[in-house]
């Protein structure tokens, strides 16, 4: 048998370009498809993808009862100025951040938590 390969990875939202937009400004990936309902990016080893789910909630942040679903960890060389730009972008940046000065919490334009860490830490 083959090595599995993570191909992609999905994140269900309530609109799709606008997850898209933001993802690919901030990461510089590609959109490599958009419709109405789905896009998806092109990283240099994985994809990302949106998904449109009708009546989509975001979790809620702080989320004491663990319904967030997934996050994401994103490696960064400044995280103060990963921080602005993914303001700039439309993230926000919550009041509850538990990380301390390891990591930073922001909430993406779709309601989704995913957090800023210097890469140099994951070795």
């Amino acid at each position: 048998m083959s090595t599995p390969e993570l191909a992609m990875v999905s994140i269900d939202c309530a609109d799709p370009a606008a997850a898209a937009a933001f993802w690919s400004a901030f990461l510089g990936w590609d959109l490599a498809y958009s419709e109405e309902n789905y896009a998806m990016l092109q990283g240099p080893a994985t994809r990302l993808g949106f998904g449109r789910v009708e009546g989509y909630e975001p979790p809620a942040w702080p989320n004491p009862a663990g319904t967030k679903q997934f996050h994401l960890d994103i490696g960064v060389d400044d995280v103060e100025a990963a921080e602005t730009r993914c303001v700039e972008l439309g993230a926000v940046l919550p009041e509850e951040q538990p990380g301390a000065d390891r990591w930073r919490v922001l909430i993406d334009p779709a309601g989704h938590p995913f957090c800023l860490t210097v890469l140099a830490n994951w070795g």
